[in-house]
């Protein structure tokens, strides 16, 4: 039984402020001694459980004012709580001013609970770095107003610019999630418009407004088959399996890293490193696939390759 169980668990057999003696405890959560000793401190000391020993009765119960109340709904280790002030200062450092206040609280409790493990807020700041590449400035305004309307289930109207034709098109869409890829946000959205999911950047989101229409809401396993079944930020349905070998020197890099849920690879004999990933648009594909350049060879599908190649032999043109 993990401890964050094991604490669990006291609040259901001291429940209605019963008194449960100290072997029964031992006996009904499958543990010794020390381990009860540690427990009790921690529930009364870290977690402020107010559970009291009740000499007239020689047991332990939790206060009766209290027996209604949820306890607190997590608990740490040192390493956990580490982890998850580290992913704080990220969301800091990644949107400065956007998230800072609104994690204020989380952020003091898990300064507190570490203080207690000798471990000091400033040493994260000092010694976490985060690096970023290719990161597009959004909005505050339109972000959480989309934000909003996600969380709270609304339609939005926005103006959305295509990058690809230069168009900006007024439309309203009904938001699914927010998806943070590569540095930057997206939507996934029902967009009235079309009639079809679709995936907007959030910085390319020139205006929006929440509207009070309740967004349209679709299935989970409906927009996780739309927008995540296939490579990258693309939605769709796999129209291809992309069958890619890289170099053994390569293959020590790639080898170890997650293009897709459900890629298929393998280690050929002379170390050459096979990774096949299903797409339903090519376009951020061929780029990934130009970054190695001599490195990584598209095996299949015809198209696939061919468009690789001449990729390949425009941008060895401009240095004629």
């Amino acid at each position: 039984m993990s401890e964050v169980v094991r604490l669990y668990q006291y609040k259901t057999l001291l429940s209605s402020g019963k008194v449960v003696g100290k072997a029964a405890l031992l006996n009904a959560l499958e543990i010794s001694d020390a381990t009860f000793k540690r427990d009790i401190a921690k529930l009364r000391d870290q977690l402020h459980v107010p559970i009291r020993f009740n000499r007239d009765l020689g047991g332990y119960q939790m206060e009766q004012l209290h027996t209604d109340t949820e306890l607190p709904g997590v608990w740490f280790s040192a390493d956990e709580m580490l982890a998850l002030l580290t992913i704080e200062q990220m969301l800091t450092q990644l949107e400065p001013g956007l998230l800072g206040p609104k994690l204020k609280p989380l952020q003091q409790r898990l300064a507190d609970m570490l203080a207690k493990q000798g471990i000091s807020q400033g040493q994260l700041a000092q010694r976490i770095r985060l690096l970023q590449a290719g990161k597009r400035r959004v909005t505050l305004k339109n972000f959480e107003a989309v934000a909003s309307a996600t969380m709270g289930r609304k339609r939005i109207a926005v103006a959305h610019y295509n990058r690809q034709n230069g168009e900006q098109v007024q439309r309203t869409v009904s938001p699914q999630q927010l998806v943070y890829y590569r540095d930057n946000w997206y939507l996934d959205a029902w967009c009235h418009l079309r009639q079809a999911l679709r995936s907007f950047a959030v910085d390319a989101i020139a205006t929006c407004d929440v509207l009070g229409e309740a967004a349209h809401e679709v299935d989970a396993e409906q927009l996780h088959r739309a927008m995540r079944s296939s490579y990258g930020i693309f939605g769709g349905a796999p129209k291809a399996w992309a069958k890619l070998r890289f170099t053994p020197e390569r293959a020590r890099w790639v080898s170890r890293e997650l293009w897709h849920p459900a890629q298929r690879s393998e280690t050929e004999a002379d170390g050459s490193y096979v990774l096949q990933v299903p797409y339903s648009d090519e376009r951020e594909l061929v780029g990934d696939i130009l970054r190695f350049g001599a490195e990584v060879e598209v095996v299949e599908p015809a198209d696939l390759r061919g468009r690789v190649k001449r990729a390949l032999h425009e941008a060895a043109g401009r240095y004629v």
